[in-house]
């Protein structure tokens, strides 16, 4: 496996914020936390940003692209953005309270 290193101001970058809904309250349940992250990021980043960060040790790592959808602004067509989301799964005993800043 390769080495991967991040500077700090691309981990900020990275974690760009967390998602909270109903369903992500829900995996919190299973020890899962979930992040907005770029399109751009791959889940070594995103696992590596997560430990460095909130200093957790972070057993796994989902991702799922969330296309835009199709919306009327002001009566003409237009389309939100795609963003790409990652459900961090944490290692047993670990957790991250979101609701506090970093």
């Amino acid at each position: 496996m390769r080495k991967v290193t991040v500077s700090k101001e691309r981990m900020y970058d990275i974690l760009r914020r967390p998602i909270i809904t109903e369903k992500a309250t829900m995996l919190s349940e299973h020890n899962k936390v979930v992040f907005q992250v770029p399109l751009t990021a791959t889940k070594p980043e995103i696992k590596l940003a997560v430990e460095q960060v909130f200093g957790v040790k972070v057993k796994a790592v989902n991702t799922l692209v969330q296309q835009g959808k199709l919306k009327r602004f002001r009566g003409r067509p237009g389309k939100r953005s795609d963003f790409k989301k990652a459900m961090v799964t944490l290692a047993e005993g670990q957790s991250i309270d979101v609701t506090t800043g970093v």
